[in-house]
């Protein structure tokens, strides 16, 4: 029966424990078949290798290692009582061929069975389980390392600065790590559930409460925020939330999460942002103006809720008892009551404000809302009221040895005070721009210098009874040079007026001399003969010549007089330039194009053309420069026919308004000046005038 078992049996008789029965199995493991062979695996704990071990042989004889660590008192105590033993693991050194040895582990069962020779005896039946005891210390060394890891990590995360955390499936608060209750000042019954969300800043709640909804809700692979944290001194800073969803067959169980304080990393990366954005600002633009709301537009509302920025006056020198500046600037956060940008401003002697460009230094205050400790602006201390500003940053910026603007800066609400870091960083990215603030104030000043040099040379329209006559010049914003263009009027004589339009090229100070230049000799060549306009142009033609050679320049020439039945005339001559437009009192318009001529300045064998048309009451003459009509990259004739359709619905409006319209009706470049000059007759039978 035991022949074929998968475990060892052997059986002893007698009180001396003799050999009765081993089965293969049991040879395989301890000793050898009947047949004297090798068997099993070729191990064998006998001391005889190679022989026999007969019936009736002692086992402690035959297996002295396996009865060496049974001992013969645990046999014979099962022999005796009749008490099954069990024994768990059992090592014999078993010895196989060769005389290699190795210690095997054994579980082994011994009870009492009666044999056929009346006597009683023993019943072992031996499983080897080496491996299996082996894989059961590999098993325990694994656990106890794993154990040893889990506690070492979570020493670490819950003592750690990293404020660790677990929630429910839905994404309520279990656990907080002690490093949320340092950071935030919040007990752990404040933080489970959704309580953490009253550490997150009112503005970044919504958003928050919103995300963590959604994450939970989709069962995303990693949820990762950053929002602002109430910390326990009152103060905020930036925290990184990370988390990700333990699933358990199929289904999320729980979150674990991780939040890490990056308030450092996060003013780093604004600070780089904030002052690539005010490089930005300055580079794009010159115009000073323009510059400075740029500038505005980046301190709000990253730095704050309101900024300003003053523009002072050109060589203040040491700064007077009290101010007047021009505010050029103006940003205020959405929500807030809002301020004009430009308009002058009243500084007085005891206001922060002069006292910061006295001092040449930022000047920063924090006061009661709306109660600023000094002096401010009437309107300006209006708004703070309405607004419940707390704090503010004055930062005068020199340029060029003088302080040439100052910027306001100031904060409301629930925003903390404006800080030396904040402040810092303000005057950081004023730093940035300042190259780009002196080259804007050069270039402001340049150009009023050369406004005012072309306004100097440009003549009041004269009075003329019975016409109107009003003039304007615009210079361009970009060139900070004086330019070509100029209009003149003039009577040569009794009864014949003189209306001039012109451009030499070139916008530089070259330019503004020949002009004055070609505008004296005109008038001098006007007056000097009666003949025509064409004629008058031809010879300032060949004076051109004979002056500068290299010169050229547009012009148009008219002269406007009584006909024979006391109505107006005009005759007219047009050198290279953009043609008189000509309005009449219901509001139709046209071109005079019927005297075209070369340009000024070259020299061709072509006589010199004049026409003459007649000037309807209550009609309109405009001349003008291409600055009005040109635009890069169009036909000039688009442009002629966007100023006719935008004269016209203004016939019959006063003729200084008819001016101003044009220059702000019309889509201009400012990439040039602008000159014109316009006249307008009077109504049929009326043969009063006025003038402007």
């Amino acid at each position: 029966m035991f022949d074929q078992a998968p475990v060892g049996v052997l059986v002893t008789g007698g009180e001396d424990h003799r050999l009765v029965y081993t089965n293969a199995a049991f040879a395989a493991m301890f000793g050898e078949r009947p047949d004297g062979g090798w068997s099993g695996d070729g191990w064998t704990c006998g001391e005889r290798p190679g022989g026999e071990w007969p019936a009736g042989t002692p086992v402690r004889e035959a297996f002295p290692d396996l009865v060496r660590r049974i001992s013969l008192d645990a046999l014979g105590r099962v022999l005796e009582t009749g008490e099954a033993a069990c024994l768990d693991e059992v090592v014999v050194t078993v010895t196989g061929p060769g005389g290699a040895s190795r210690e095997g582990s054994f579980r082994l069962s011994l009870s009492r069975v009666p044999l056929t020779s009346g006597e009683s005896g023993l019943l072992a039946v031996v499983q080897e389980v080496t491996a299996h005891l082996a894989a059961a210390r590999r098993v325990r060394v694994m656990e106890k390392e794993w154990r040893r890891i889990q506690r070492r990590y979570q020493s670490m995360v819950w003592a750690d600065a990293h404020l660790v955390w677990v929630t429910g499936p839905r994404g309520e608060v279990r656990e907080m790590s002690q490093g949320w209750q340092r950071l935030t000042g919040q007990t752990v019954e404040e933080s489970l559930g959704d309580g953490w969300f009253g550490a997150i800043h009112p503005e970044d709640r919504a958003a928050a409460e919103e995300s963590w909804d959604r994450a939970t809700e989709r069962a995303v692979s990693l949820y990762e925020q950053i929002y602002r944290v109430r910390t326990a001194e009152g103060r905020y800073r930036h925290v990184r939330f990370r988390a990700v969803p333990v699933h358990e067959d199929g289904e999320v169980v729980e979150w674990v999460g991780a939040s890490t304080d990056v308030e450092q990393d996060w003013q780093e990366a604004r600070r780089r942002r904030l002052l690539d954005r005010a490089a930005a600002a300055a580079s794009d633009i010159s115009n000073l103006e323009e510059m400075c709301e740029e500038f505005a537009g980046v301190i709000v509302p990253e730095l704050a809720d309101s900024c300003y920025v003053y523009l002072l006056p050109e060589a203040i020198g040491a700064p007077p008892a009290s101010i007047v500046t021009e505010r050029v600037a103006s940003a205020v956060r959405e929500g807030l009551p809002s301020l004009p940008s430009r308009r002058k401003e009243y500084h007085p002697a005891d206001s922060g404000f002069v006292r910061a460009v006295r001092q040449r230094r930022p000047l920063q205050a924090t006061f009661p809302p709306g109660q600023p400790p000094f002096p401010c602006a009437d309107n300006v201390m209006t708004w703070i009221k309405e607004a419940g500003e707390h704090s503010l940053a004055i930062m005068p910026v020199v340029v060029e040895g003088e302080v040439a603007t100052v910027v306001v800066t100031g904060v409301c609400g629930d925003r903390p005070p404006i800080g030396p870091d904040d402040v810092r960083l303000m005057r950081e990215m004023l730093d940035h721009t300042h190259d780009a603030v002196s080259k804007a104030l050069r270039f402001r000043r340049n150009q009023r210098v050369a406004l005012a040099l072309q306004h100097s040379l440009l003549a009041e329209p004269p009075q003329v009874p019975g016409l109107e006559l009003a003039a304007r010049y615009q210079a361009s914003p970009t060139a900070a040079e004086i330019g070509g263009d100029w209009y003149d009027a003039f009577t040569p004589s009794a009864g014949v007026f003189d209306l001039v339009i012109g451009d030499v090229a070139g916008h530089d100070l070259a330019a503004a001399v020949c002009m004055s230049q070609v505008r004296n000799m005109l008038r001098a060549l006007a007056v000097d003969r009666d003949e025509s306009p064409g004629h008058v142009l031809r010879r300032l033609n060949d004076a051109l010549e004979t002056l500068n050679g290299e010169s050229t320049a547009t012009c148009v020439l008219t002269r406007v007089e009584r006909d024979e039945e006391d109505g107006w005339r005009l005759a007219y001559s047009v050198a290279g330039h953009p043609p008189p437009l000509l309005v009449t009192g219901d509001g139709r318009s046209r071109f005079l194009r019927d005297a075209r001529n070369p340009l000024l300045g070259l020299r061709h064998g072509r006589p010199w053309a004049s026409a003459v048309e007649p000037l309807p009451p209550h009609g309109t003459l405009l001349l003008y420069t291409d600055g009005l009509v040109e635009r890069r990259g169009e036909d000039i004739g688009d442009g002629l026919e966007r100023l006719r359709r935008c004269a016209e619905p203004l016939a019959r409006a006063p003729l200084g308004r008819f001016c101003d319209e044009l220059l702000t009706g019309m889509p201009l470049t400012g990439e040039d000046d602008i000159a014109m000059i316009a006249l307008r007759l009077p109504p049929a039978g009326d043969h009063a005038g006025v003038t402007s």
